[in-house]
């Protein structure tokens, strides 16, 4: 029996097409911008093991509250801690919430959105669920299924994750709802291809722009909910540093040491705001339509 040749992309055209440009176009300051920020911020989380002079743990009540200064470069915090120190290795958690929470979304929902679009009879019972998850606020549910299984990183990372899954379920469900009408899958079904052959090989090629954008959206979302909870308590342990229990930490004193909340705020906001162009950047690239109406 022939193959039936499908008008998909693969994983490697989606990303080929997103690393490189259409002739004659050209990637904005912004988004260059936002990606040179982004390129640092994670290299610093990551190299931060190699080059932060003081151990962020570590307490010394002699230098409570130091001011900026060659010793301590942001200061100290209430016990003492280096803040810079802090403040770099807070990044590798709160990067690795948002990077884990995203994949796993995205993962957890494509398969479900495939089921839920190509099945008609498994469609109105999935989608009641995921319906009645969205009616929760995000947060809600996330402060919820923190204090149901304690505070740890992979309890904050399922707790951002559930909340994020029904929007990943219902962008994947109208991709697929759209596709499997088209001529080429018709056709894969009328030849006897087979129930995971059609979902993998011809429906969730078409998936894949779509979730690319989407992830990086909830990969900033997750980091901010997760600085939120760490904010309000609800995070991980206080004594793994996170932007957000860095925050959470100073906000006693901040009316005289603003630095404890401005500076890992400002790594969370540039952070946020650089992966959320890059998002933007990847749809305008990824989208066809976007192209045509720029034209």
């Amino acid at each position: 029996m022939a193959e039936i040749p499908t008008p998909r992309l693969s994983a490697f055209h989606m990303l080929t097409r997103l690393f490189s440009l259409p002739k004659g176009a050209r990637i904005g300051i912004g988004p260059t911008i936002a990606a040179v920020i982004l390129v640092v911020i994670v290299l610093a989380a990551v190299l931060a093991p190699l080059y932060v002079p003081y151990n962020p743990l570590s307490m010394d009540a002699m230098a409570r509250l130091k001011p900026p200064s060659e010793e301590h470069w942001l200061g100290t915090d209430p016990y003492g801690r280096d803040t810079f120190s802090r403040v770099m290795t807070g990044g590798r958690v709160s990067l690795l919430i948002g990077v884990g929470a995203a994949v796993v979304s995205v993962a957890v929902g494509l398969m479900i959105g495939l089921v839920a679009g190509f099945f008609r009879a498994a469609d109105g019972v999935i989608m009641r669920i995921m319906d009645s998850l969205m009616a929760i606020p995000a947060i809600l549910l996330a402060i919820a299924l923190v204090a149901l299984n304690g505070p740890s990183l992979m309890s904050v990372i399922i707790a951002i994750t559930v909340p994020e899954v029904p929007r990943v379920v219902r962008l994947v469900r109208s991709v697929v709802l759209s596709a499997r009408e088209e001529p080429y899958v018709e056709a894969a079904i009328a030849l006897g291809s087979s129930m995971p052959k059609i979902l993998v090989q011809h429906l969730m090629p078409n998936t894949f722009a779509p979730l690319i954008v989407q992830g990086t959206y909830i990969c900033a979302s997750a980091i901010l909910i997760e600085a939120i909870l760490s904010f309000l308590g609800a995070g991980v342990s206080t004594e793994i540093p996170t932007w957000g229990n860095i925050m959470a930490e100073g906000r006693t004193y901040f009316q005289i040491k603003p630095g404890l909340i401005f500076w890992p705020g400002l790594m969370l906001s540039l952070c946020i705001l650089a992966i959320n162009l890059l998002g933007d950047t990847a749809r305008d690239i990824l989208d066809p339509r976007m192209k045509k109406r720029e034209g």
